[in-house]
């Protein structure tokens, strides 16, 4: 059953809403916008009807510290409101309200108004559902179109995003970095999948050569950072939006910066390097670590972490290689899990 909130400060209002809804939806009668903010502590509603007019808090304030709040700016909010004037309706639809219904008001009219906007809320859900399906599958797709080039890093895309999904929810959890909390990892996630879309670039004779590369191959190869931020930034030129893939785009041309700001393509610095980047850094040099190449056999889990441990505050953000060490053996468990039991572990 939908979830409703009712927000005003008229007794009345309460009971006449909750009379008309009952049975329809689950609903709260809550007598102010304080007692609002605490509920949403622990439900969140599929609607709110939220009173203009009201002490202390009125329903303009209330749904700016909504719209504010990551956690509840997608809740539809429906005014009550007993006004009828043009302004104070361009006012509400400007911070977010969705409709506005005058008071006293009709039952029946309430009943439709509220199930219209249901309706139109689940459309909306599903079609963003079906477009974030969309880009996912699309990422996924381009992804492995790169990576069946590189016979050399094979499953490198797929291990490198489960490393960082352990790495941005231990990061999420400690708190230490604030501007996380705005990241949606429905999105951020999968984009990972696109940190070597630039290698697409990359002549077959140098990207699968077995051996050592010369300073020109290496100079090459270099580019793919550029050249795969580049792509990126392209699409989201030519699609006009830039939501989905701005992480995308980061990952791809920083995930080679180094913290002592030695690394390529721009030789950014400690916090100058993008975090997107920085957390990057981590998650593919352990895979590169741990994985076999022509060049080398994978080290173990063991000698990998000590090899980012040592390189804390020279190649890594400090902060991002103390949340890796607290999480290296979820990192083993994971390794072990897409690599085998062997030695790779």
């Amino acid at each position: 059953m939908k979830i409703i909130y009712i927000v005003d400060d008229n007794a009345t209002n309460l009971v006449t809403a909750k009379n008309a809804l009952e049975g329809i939806y689950e609903t709260f009668a809550l007598p102010s916008a304080a007692k609002m903010f605490k509920l949403l502590e622990r439900i969140t509603p599929d609607l709110i009807l939220l009173d203009v007019e009201m002490p202390e808090m009125n329903g303009f304030e209330a749904l700016q510290i909504l719209k504010s709040d990551e956690a509840f700016k997608n809740i539809p909010v429906v005014f009550l409101t007993a006004k009828n004037d043009t302004e104070s309706e361009i006012r509400g639809f400007e911070i977010g309200a969705i409709d506005f219904i005058n008071k006293p008001f009709s039952p029946p009219v309430l009943i439709k108004r509220i199930e219209t906007h249901i309706e139109m809320d689940k459309l909306i859900k599903k079609s963003l559902q079906s477009v974030r399906n969309i880009y996912n599958a699309t990422i996924t797709n381009i992804a492995d179109m790169v990576e069946s080039r590189d016979e050399t890093t094979g499953g490198h895309v797929g291990r490198t995003q489960k490393y960082l999904t352990i790495l941005v929810n231990r990061l999420l959890k400690s708190g230490a970095y604030a501007e996380m909390e705005d990241w949606n990892l429905e999105l951020l996630i999968p984009s990972a999948q696109l940190h070597d879309v630039g290698k697409i670039k990359v002549s077959d004779l140098i990207l699968n050569k077995p051996g050592k590369l010369t300073d020109e191959e290496f100079a090459i190869i270099k580019k793919h950072c550029a050249d795969g931020e580049y792509i990126i930034d392209k699409i989201i030129h030519d699609a006009g939006e830039d939501s989905f893939l701005i992480h995308a785009k980061l990952f791809a041309g920083y995930h080679h910066e180094k913290w002592d700001g030695s690394g390529y393509p721009r030789g950014l610095s400690g916090e100058g390097i993008p975090l997107e980047g920085r957390i990057m850094a981590v998650a593919d040099v352990y895979d590169a670590l741990v994985s076999e190449r022509p060049y080398k056999k994978p080290f173990t889990h063991e000698k990998a972490v000590e090899i980012i441990k040592n390189d804390s505050g020279t190649h890594f953000d400090p902060k991002i290689v103390e949340e890796f060490l607290d999480a290296s053996e979820d990192f083993r468990v994971k390794s072990r899990s897409m690599n085998g039991d062997g030695e790779k572990c």
